[in-house]
């Protein structure tokens, strides 16, 4: 079953097709990878699926609602991370998830702060304010906000971007852990050993166009490659 349904989806700023008509879906709990060299189109895919941007043309379905006809409906359903996110400093980490909670269903406020407590693992220092924190722990806090509402899709745009190796590896437990609770997830990403070790399937788009789509493994055997970057390098480069 299908969570994520992208037809022909055109994206244009003035003169400058950024998306030229790319199709893909995701199923229900897949970890699904769309990546590529910078300006290919990723994030303005990324933020259109978010209802962030409205496409020029084409059409996405998620959990069945048109982006073009029920954008509050998706907005219900999905949760969005951002690269560059910012985190309010002067709030504490779990003042900030508290903040976050409230515009949701506060009659699940309290569960869904624990959950992005639990999910962030800041121990002790969940409680004390966020301009202490090093950007590691900023990132994770942000993770634990994106997957805390129990999202039917999580966006996630270079999780781990920055990040060192324990701060990095940690993130993708939390994100390869979180399909298990029936969260599908859509991720971009210049790591290519994290894509691999991530994704179920992963798209390579450039120059906005789609020009290869499949599981790691195979695409790997397809392109007698040891590793997706090879593959990358191979189709894009």
């Amino acid at each position: 079953m299908s969570v994520v349904e992208v037809k022909d989806l055109v994206k244009k700023f003035g003169s400058v097709e950024a998306v030229k008509g790319i199709s893909f879906t995701i199923d229900k709990g897949e970890i699904f990878g769309l990546i590529g060299p910078n300006g290919a189109g990723k994030t303005t895919t990324l933020r259109i699926i978010s209802t962030l941007l409205t496409a020029t043309s084409g059409s996405v379905k998620i959990s069945g609602f048109d982006l073009h006809k029920n954008p509050g409906e998706i907005r219900k359903i999905i949760s969005y991370l951002p690269e560059d996110a910012g985190v309010y400093k002067n709030l504490t980490g779990r003042g900030y998830l508290e903040f976050i909670a409230n515009f949701f269903n506060t009659k699940q406020t309290r569960d869904m702060v624990s959950k992005g407590i639990e999910i962030a693992d800041l121990g002790e220092r969940i409680n004390d304010r966020v301009d202490t924190y090093s950007k590691g722990m900023k990132r994770r806090l942000l993770v634990g906000r994106t997957l805390m509402t129990n999202p039917k899709l999580a966006i996630l745009d270079e999780p781990t971007s920055g990040l060192d190796v324990i701060n990095a590896q940690e993130i993708r437990r939390i994100i390869k852990n979180t399909t298990q609770g029936g969260t599908t997830v859509l991720l971009s990403s210049h790591n290519m050993l994290e894509v691999e070790f991530l994704c179920d399937r992963i798209a390579l788009i450039d120059d906005g166009l789609i020009v290869e789509e499949g599981k790691p493994q195979v695409l790997m055997e397809k392109y007698h490659a040891s590793n997706i970057e090879e593959v990358f390098t191979r189709v894009v480069g």
